[in-house]
């Protein structure tokens, strides 16, 4: 028997599993799009970030983190922003974690349609497997008051009510598959981020420092050669 004769004995349920296997296949190729790393945490813009950082080009910085628009560039703009304002390292900190979270809340859009469709699936296949067994045993009661009830009123019946479960379970396990897939790669990118976001604040918070150390040094200068001066 060919697989559109299948299809079509499975009844009205293998439509709406065919549905959702195509709209889950879709969402699963855009996030593998999407999630790309060069797209999310591009790695030479994140060296040149903390290039600039390091040499106290902030301004320049956030800037081009402004205009390239990943992931990892506007938790960093985030970050240069509240320092340009001369916030605290805890503070810069809580405006790293404001962004990030609606950046990894961006990660995650989609995702649980994948994992929707993988719980859905089997469901689907047991609903129409249990419509089909109702469907043959009314079958049998029919032919047995008729007289003409056998072995293959049930065989028959069952087979064909059998048919929407395989079909959930062979749509249900890749789905889920790609979801763990897409969970995983999830993970190591917010994880990636939160290293490279952390490191640019470190690097911020010991510009500032270093810039106070050379402001006293240079203040205690001052006073000594005043002192000389005077004596």
């Amino acid at each position: 028997m060919e697989l559109a004769e299948l299809f079509e004995q499975g009844g009205h349920l293998m439509w709406a599993i065919l549905a959702g296997s195509v709209v889950g296949v879709a969402v699963f190729f855009e996030r593998v799009w999407s999630l790309q790393k060069n797209r999310v945490l591009p790695r030479a813009f994140v060296d040149r970030m903390r290039g600039m950082v390091s040499k106290g080009k902030t301004s320049e910085a956030r800037l081009l983190c402004e205009e390239n628009g990943s992931s990892i560039a506007l938790i960093m703009a985030g970050a240069l922003r509240a320092f340009e304002a001369g916030k605290a390292r805890a503070e810069i900190k809580e405006a790293v974690e404001e962004v990030g979270n609606r950046e990894v809340a961006q990660l995650d859009r989609n995702v649980e349609i994948v994992g929707t469709v993988a719980s859905i699936s089997p469901l689907l296949g047991l609903l129409g497997t249990v419509i089909g067994m109702i469907q043959v045993f009314k079958n049998f009661v029919d032919a047995f008051q008729a007289g003409n009830a056998g072995p293959d009123t049930f065989a028959q019946g069952i087979w064909q009510a059998l048919i929407t479960t395989a079909f959930g379970l062979t749509v249900a396990i890749p789905m889920l598959v790609a979801y763990k897939f897409l969970q995983g790669r999830n993970d190591r990118l917010v994880v990636a981020m939160e290293e490279d976001a952390m490191g640019i604040v470190d690097l911020l918070e010991d510009g500032r420092l270093a810039k106070a150390k050379a402001a006293s040094s240079q203040g205690a200068s001052q006073d000594s050669a005043g002192r000389e001066a005077d004596a």
